[in-house]
């Protein structure tokens, strides 16, 4: 209880102050989708992102400086999954750790919904943990917040997980609001993993989203903000199940 009044005080105190001036230049300077944003959209992140940055734990790792430009960029690109949302969906999330660039870490991992498991040392950008924190490798943010669509968007796919987690399973499909959106769901979804680890798909989605259910909804929710005309163009099915779950229609942004 004390715990969660504490939690209450410092969101209070986050939104009374206002955002700073040095905040909002570094989204406009540094993070390209910014500049497609309403004015009120801009005004829910900067709210979100104030709370976001307040609420979390922020560590760095191995002797790297956190700045205000790091904490930021994240913080606003996490805070956009759940814009239409509530920020709240990342209550379970206690901490980010931010690494300098690729982290390489070791020990056993699931490779494909069979329950394979291998092990030893394998490179990231970033990793969700169930219950834990969230590691972030800084190069890889700063790069993609200024080149959506040229390669992946670490922050959008960590965080995407997280709410893939909070039903409890790390299964690709996040808590839907009825059981018809969750049918709808599981077919347009099915259809297009199968696809996607088939070969027949295309190149639109990457083909790290073949591992497993829960990395492929990471990695299309990476092209629907990133690349979403192209999405709603190719893919209008599962475009339109992201639409629905994250209550967006990002293609309108970019003026499609």
């Amino acid at each position: 209880m004390r715990f969660e009044t504490r939690r209450k005080r410092r969101r209070r105190e986050a939104l009374d102050r206002p955002f700073p001036a040095e905040w909002r230049r570094i989204l406009a300077e540094r993070w390209s989708l910014w500049h497609s944003f309403r004015v009120d959209e801009r005004d829910r992140l900067e709210a979100m992102t104030k709370v976001f940055i307040a609420d979390k734990r922020w560590e760095a790792a191995n002797g790297f400086r956190l700045t205000d430009e790091m904490r930021v960029l994240i913080a606003a690109q996490a805070c956009l999954l759940v814009l239409n949302l509530d920020v709240d969906y990342y209550r379970g999330v206690g901490s980010i750790i931010v690494h300098p660039t690729t982290v390489v870490l070791s020990g056993p991992r699931a490779t494909d919904t069979s329950g394979i498991v291998s092990s030893g040392a394998f490179p990231v950008q970033g990793q969700a943990q169930y219950d834990g924190p969230v590691t972030i490798a800084w190069d890889a943010v700063s790069f993609e917040a200024r080149h959506p669509g040229r390669s992946g968007n670490v922050v959008l796919h960590e965080f995407a997980h997280k709410l893939d987690m909070l039903d409890g399973t790390v299964d690709g499909t996040p808590p839907l609001v009825d059981a018809q959106s969750r049918q709808r769901w599981i077919q347009v979804c099915t259809s297009e993993y199968e696809a996607l680890q088939a070969g027949t798909a295309g190149s639109l989605i990457r083909d790290y989203g073949t591992v497993n259910p829960g990395e492929f909804f990471a990695v299309a929710t990476e092209v629907f903000f990133c690349q979403p005309l192209e999405m709603r163009a190719e893919k209008p099915d599962l475009y339109g199940v992201l639409a629905g779950f994250y209550r967006q229609d990002p293609a309108s942004r970019m003026g499609g």
